[in-house]
């Protein structure tokens, strides 16, 4: 059986091409803009926060038909129109050039998935089902959202901040390991309760 390989990827400076800019299409865009990539859209039609990120300089968008040359250069390639038929079009101009593609609710049609995903500042916990449930993942992420509150992002930028100084030491490694050990035992924050807004799994 087919196993997902988890991780975290780099996006900044990397050319990512969307296609389709409605509710779901803008949904997408929107979790990418802080990535750093240079996000290219294709849509015969765009939201008008889509518009408002291309007038920003965020994004580039182009209001027309997709081509297969849009590929060329693509790091990856997520498609979001309305149109089964252009979504198959699309995935298989991107196998075809080995270009990551995912197709949006379309497991069958995806390299990757969208994870539900808690964010606490640089702390950030995937939860994904490989598209066979995002509905189980979304309540697995409400869950954790309890158990991990907002004090973490404090607290994990804190421990960036010691991790670095403790390497910087002097100190022995195995001084160093049981250093680092402790900081991450301390109880030393309250994580509040409040919810920030993040994102569910999709395919």
């Amino acid at each position: 059986m087919e196993r997902l390989f988890p991780m975290f990827l780099k996006l900044a400076g990397r050319r990512v091409l969307v296609v389709g800019a409605g509710a779901v299409g803008e949904s997408k865009i929107g979790s990418l803009r802080e990535t750093g990539a240079r996000i290219h859209v294709i849509a015969l039609q765009a939201s008008e926060r889509v518009r408002g990120w291309a007038e920003a300089g965020e994004i580039r968008l182009e209001e027309r038909r997709f081509r297969p040359t849009d590929l060329k250069k693509a790091f990856l390639v997520i498609a979001a129109t309305a149109s089964r038929r252009l979504n198959e079009l699309i995935f298989s101009e991107a196998r075809r050039r080995r270009i990551l593609c995912n197709v949006v609710d379309v497991p069958e049609l995806c390299d990757f998935f969208y994870p539900a995903v808690v964010r606490r500042g640089d702390l950030q916990i995937a939860i994904s089902t490989a598209g066979q449930s995002p509905l189980l993942a979304q309540r697995i992420r409400k869950e954790l959202e309890e158990q991990f509150g907002p004090g973490y992002a404090a607290w994990v930028a804190q421990l960036g901040k010691n991790r670095r100084e403790v390497l910087g030491s002097d100190l022995p490694a195995e001084r160093k390991r049981e250093r680092l050990e402790s900081l991450i035992r301390r109880q030393e924050f309250s994580a509040a309760q409040a919810i920030p807004v993040v994102e569910g799994e999709q395919s």
